[in-house]
């Protein structure tokens, strides 16, 4: 396919247009041939506004407005239809003729520039007209062109990361009926100007004043005689890839509960919940001050704003954050008006906060005046608990708000203070966000992350990188565990095929840096309550890692490496016996995250389980309220660990209670979303957390009983065991696997009575067991009717093969 774009320059009055000629010869409809999107060979160009960078770290602080980039255009004749290909590095917003493009937010996700750019595609044939036309584009900085914030006083993201000035590529693609296309693309034709955003950052907030906006900047026949000539520029390097996973959207809107006027003047706004986003809020024309938005996720008891918990990067005194920085690095927007109403929601912007405080306002707003919008990557949501536990529902949907808050094109460990994508956070939660929600595509860029993040010396401890290296193996062990996961949960063998010869060499790496095999540096078992040696939780990943990889060359038919695979996860497992299990652990350990950490990764043997059940126990009967006391990993795998080998109920039992430390501890201390740490934070650890959202893996599991099987990735075939608790009277679950729909309902009758309702999807098939004891009896009914179940193999003992199709089960005495 050759392409050809000549272009005509055209002046109408004091405003100019160009006409585009026809632009490109097809031999095949345009119906039939994909088009390459932003591929190498089109004729757009990276560009961006002729300033420079400031060269001192301070100057980045004054005003540097957001620049708006315009281009006209006219079709001389009626289209068939059209597609805008547009990404950036930094974030951007496009409009058509005075109406925004698309929906997403926070465009693109967030990478690393220089290794890798997704691209997104839209279709906005019903957004142009004949004639005259205007393609608009607001640019703003997001991680590619961030303030020198030194985070903790010491990491500085304009070192850290890969940035530069903010700069995009675009191309509208004109498809005419007859196959012709007409194009047109970002180049030196495009013009310039600065609008009201006067500042921002994806960190502290923006400033905009009303009396710079320029109405009708992106609409036709618009007076653009003062804007300048963009400047070309090489882009920041990286590939430029369509994206193939969920974008940023606005989610949900969110009505605050109240509004209250505080002594000061200042005004508070209680969103209800706490989520992740921006707000939209009417600005009235009688506005003369400039109003100040403060958010924070707490108050203090006199009803003021507490924003301390999610001051970015614990910059709270003069000095840390650098030349230039804040004495304290609060989230703020300022808005400047300029005598007439108007509607403001702050663009390249995200914040966790339930609370916002508004400054500069005379009149009290009205609940109607002001929106939160909860902004996340559009992850499907289709699967769902609940049961008839009303603490248990609140955790679950604490959890869910959590999970998706720290979804904004990255798995964050907080959307907030920092917004970067850890691996432990990812190791230690990944499978739970999965019984939540469709995670294959999003996890699938969180794979390429890693790739780009990595080098072959050392772990890092952040995809997209940034600039942290001390968790070690636990951390970055994300880049294989996750693709396991991938495997596991949606028998996604392509990337493994894909991934493999790297795999190898990740490795091999591993090697070199723990020769011995034990673990001897990097972060444990973070925020336990007890101290946990880094030996015992990163020899466990490295052990994981070995039997991933003896699984991943099972698959490739990669005998040698499985062989080899195989003998490495044999050596590491002893290791771990002989220096956790065989000999007596002195010192101060965390023996909840100990036992359980041996439990889960199978290290102890078959005949010494019940002496480490009853150690686990033990460890847990010592702890403030018969508790967890465990951190990020020893959490999830204490759920698992006393569910397999002592019982459900005393889960349940801990689960479902309100005493420290607990779930039930936060919600009853009025959490909407969960908290980094087990106690109570209102000056330093954020309270939307997802590291103790593991919580919602066991409702699956274990109250709801699906599980996948590591021999049939997919859920090709897969565990239906649902537990019942004694004080718990039913649960409702669902989880949609690539076959379908899976259903496990459980509900408890009249004397012992319990019927349970599931759902095998076509084309795979449940292993069942349920819980019946000599004195019951088990009925199973299929609908629609037909099935014979006498003679089912395993029946009476409440453990049997279910094929496809809709079943009724209920257990009598």
């Amino acid at each position: 396919m050759k392409e050809i774009q000549p272009m005509v320059k055209k002046t109408i009055s004091r405003s100019w247009l160009f006409l585009l000629l026809l632009a490109i010869s097809c031999q095949e409809s345009h119906k039939n041939l994909p088009d390459c999107g932003l591929c190498a060979n089109t004729a757009a160009k990276w560009i961006q506004v002729a300033e420079e960078l400031p060269d001192e770290d301070s100057l980045f602080y004054l005003p540097r407005p957001a620049p708006l980039f315009r281009k006209e255009f006219s079709l001389v004749e009626k289209i068939d239809s059209a597609r805008l290909f547009i990404t950036a590095a930094g974030y951007y917003r496009a409009s058509l003729n005075g109406e925004p493009i698309g929906k997403n937010l926070l465009d693109p996700a967030w990478t690393d520039y220089s290794k890798r750019i997704y691209y997104t595609a839209y279709d906005v044939t019903s957004q142009l007209t004949e004639g005259d036309n205007c393609l608009g584009v607001s640019l703003g900085n997001g991680f590619y062109n961030p303030l020198p914030l030194r985070k903790w006083g010491r990491r500085n993201p304009r070192v850290d990361l890969n940035v530069g000035k903010p700069t995009f590529i675009a191309r509208l693609v004109l498809y005419h009926s007859d196959g012709q296309t007409t194009e047109v693309v970002t180049d030196d034709s495009w013009s310039y100007a600065y609008g009201p955003l006067q500042k921002n950052s994806v960190y502290i907030g923006v400033v905009y004043d009303q009396g710079k906006e320029l109405p009708g900047w992106d609409t036709p026949n618009y007076s653009a005689d003062s804007w300048q000539a963009v400047q070309l520029g090489a882009g920041p390097g990286g590939a430029l890839q369509p994206a193939f996973f969920p974008p940023v959207k606005k989610m949900q809107e969110i009505q605050p509960i109240s509004v209250s006027t505080l002594p000061d003047g200042k005004h508070l706004v209680d969103m209800g919940v706490n989520f992740t986003g921006t707000y939209r809020i009417r600005i009235p024309a009688s506005a003369s001050d400039t109003l100040t938005f403060r958010f924070g996720e707490r108050v203090y008891e006199d009803g003021s704003l507490n924003p301390m918990t999610t001051v970015v990067g614990q910059i709270k005194r003069e000095g840390i954050g650098g030349p230039g920085a804040p004495a304290i690095a609060w989230q703020t927007d300022s808005y400047v008006p300029a005598g007439k109403e108007a509607y403001f929601t702050p663009d390249f912007v995200y914040r966790t906060y339930r609370y916002m405080e508004i400054s500069g306002l005379e009149q009290t707003p009205s609940l109607n005046d002001i929106q939160g919008w909860f902004t996340y990557s559009d992850v499907p949501d289709r699967n769902d608990f609940s049961s008839s536990s009303p603490l248990l529902n609140e955790i679950q949907e604490a959890t869910k708000r959590t999970f998706l808050s720290n979804l904004v094109s990255v798995q964050s460990d907080c959307a907030v203070r920092e917004k970067f994508g850890y691996g432990g956070d990812l190791n230690a939660t990944s499978e739970s966000f999965m019984y939540n929600f469709d995670m294959q595509d999003f996890y699938r860029k969180t794979v390429y992350d890693w790739v780009d993040a990595m080098n072959d010396s050392s772990f890092v401890d952040t995809a997209p990188f940034a600039g942290i290296q001390y968790c070690g193996i636990s951390w970055e062990s994300a880049y294989l565990i996750t693709q396991y996961y991938l495997y596991l949960y949606y028998n996604d063998v392509d990337l493994i095929e894909e991934r493999y010869e790297q795999n190898l060499e990740w490795m091999e790496k591993v090697a070199r840096i723990h020769p011995e095999g034990l673990v001897d540096s990097g972060l444990s078992d973070h925020e336990s309550l007890d101290p946990v040696p880094v030996q015992l939780t990163g020899t466990a990943h490295y052990l994981q890692c070995a039997r991933i990889m003896a699984t991943f060359a099972s698959v490739m038919g990669d005998a040698a490496n499985e062989q080899h695979f195989g003998q490495l996860a044999d050596h590491l497992q002893e290791l771990l016996r002989a220096e956790f299990w065989k000999q007596a652990v002195e010192g101060p350990i965390n023996r909840q995250t100990l036992f359980s950490t041996l439990l889960y990764h199978g290290i102890i043997p078959e005949a010494e389980l019940g002496a480490a059940r009853d150690s686990l126990r033990m460890a847990i009967l010592q702890a403030p309220a018969g508790h967890f006391t465990t951190g990020i990993f020893g959490t999830k795998y204490i759920l698992e660990t006393l569910s397999e080998h002592a019982s459900v109920d005393e889960v349940f039992a801990i689960v479902n209670s309100r005493q420290y430390p607990g779930w039930g501890h936060m919600i009853d201390r009025g959490a909407t979303t969960i908290w980094e740490t087990w106690k109570e934070s209102d000056n330093t650890f954020t309270n939307c957390h997802p590291m103790f959202g593991s919580v919602t893996e066991w409702f699956y599991r274990w109250l709801g009983g699906i599980r996948p099987d590591p021999s049939y990735p997919g859920f090709r075939e897969f565990v239906l065991a649902p537990r019942v608790p004694r004080d718990l009277n039913f649960v409702r679950s669902t989880y949609h696997s690539p076959h379908g729909e899976i259903v496990s309902h459980w509900k408890k009758g009249t004397e012992g009575t319990i019927t349970y309702e599931m759902k095998v999807p076509q084309g795979s098939r449940a292993r069942v067991s349920v819980a019946v004891l000599p004195s019951q009896k088990l009925v199973v009914e299929k609908h629609p009717e037909g099935f014979q179940p006498e003679g089912m193999d395993g029946l009476a003992s409440g453990n049997f093969i279910l094929e496809e199709g809709a079943y009724t089960l209920r257990v009598s005495n």
